[in-house]
């Protein structure tokens, strides 16, 4: 079983005690309590599991995985303190949060890189077009597009079986966007689900699959999937999921800053300004270690400018833009 699996399995508390044996926590210990994104999710747990231990059970951080969108329902709501997001806050989720009169910094923690995998006895696939990409998953594809030949001519005559992220995940949001033109548009029948461990199954079981996730998911089965290069519109250069392409910024249009999002009303309580100002101490380190990039230190010391100084809000317009750049969000942000 891998570690992504097994902490989701066991949760934060006891995936520390069991992997790190890292101290129990106690019942008295104060808690914060963050859900979201999935893709997110590792880099978070990363965090909260150094971050345990370094506090000896005094504090307990709790880690979910509902999605970015089911993420930002509970933070509305006002259940949770800190929000993964693996996309910007949208139009409705900020009215919604402002219905409940919750409040927040929104802090990029480091970039993904969006992957297309496929079978690793997938033999034609070589690199993808946008275009193709396009060609598959566009709503208009539904029940029309179902085999490779119909992509590209060049192709086998094999059924085409599609694994992608559910309606509530910002990597489907930011997928469609990034490949269709418009967040949410894409055909319905496919293998959806916001547990990339699903996703991965799926792809690694038939030959005739492809799917797309966030690169730590990839690094942790690269023994079960094959990555794809991709070539932007545009371009004739194929361009692989990478740290290196990312912080070069030839993956294109696959990479995105990712976030944490943290509630005003919980900042006022030490335990949670404590875990965001280690996140962003340790963001860079431990965002390597389990497979993303990070983003440099000027960009964690502007962050954490910004959190210290409480810019309440986002530095988008409640949608998500593609190819942003960071040191523009970062000084945007910085506004507020």
């Amino acid at each position: 079983m891998n570690k992504l699996k097994q902490f989701k399995i066991l949760g934060v508390a006891a995936a520390v005690a069991a992997l790190l044996g890292a101290p129990a926590i106690s019942a008295q210990a104060q808690t914060v309590k963050i859900d979201g994104s999935s893709t997110v999710y590792p880099i978070s747990e990363a965090v909260a599991e150094e971050f345990q231990k370094s506090k000896q059970g005094k504090i307990k951080v709790t880690v979910g995985i509902s999605g970015t969108g089911g993420g930002f329902k509970k933070f509305c709501r006002g259940e949770t303190d800190i929000s993964d997001a693996s996309r910007p806050i949208t139009a409705k989720e900020m009215k919604a949060c402002a219905e409940t009169g919750i409040k927040y910094v929104e802090l990029p923690v480091a970039f993904d890189a969006l992957t297309v995998v496929v079978n690793p006895k997938n033999t034609w696939i070589k690199e993808f077009k946008v275009e193709e990409l396009k060609k598959m998953w566009e709503p208009g594809a539904q029940g029309k597009v179902t085999s490779w030949k119909q992509v590209n001519p060049s192709w086998p005559d094999r059924a085409l079986k599609l694994f992608g992220p559910g309606a509530d995940s910002g990597t489907f949001d930011y997928f469609t966007d990034a490949i269709n033109g418009k967040e949410k548009a894409s055909r319905g029948d496919f293998t959806a689900s916001e547990d990339d461990n699903v996703l991965v199954q799926g792809v690694s079981r038939d030959v005739g699959g492809i799917g797309y996730f966030g690169l730590a998911y990839y690094v942790e089965n690269k023994d079960k999937l094959k990555a794809v290069p991709i070539v932007n519109k545009g371009s004739s250069k194929a361009v692989m999921p990478s740290l290196e392409t990312v912080m070069d910024g030839t993956y294109q249009p696959l990479a995105r800053p990712i976030f944490i999002y943290v509630s005003d009303k919980s900042m006022a309580r030490p335990e949670v300004k404590e875990f965001v100002e280690y996140y962003l101490a340790h963001g860079a380190k431990l965002s390597k270690e389990v497979g993303y990039v990070p983003l440099g230190k000027q960009h964690y010391d502007l962050a954490l400018k910004n959190f210290k100084a409480r810019k309440l809000g986002t530095g988008f317009g409640g949608k998500a833009e593609v190819g942003v750049k960071l040191d523009d969000l970062l000084h945007r942000e910085a506004k507020l």
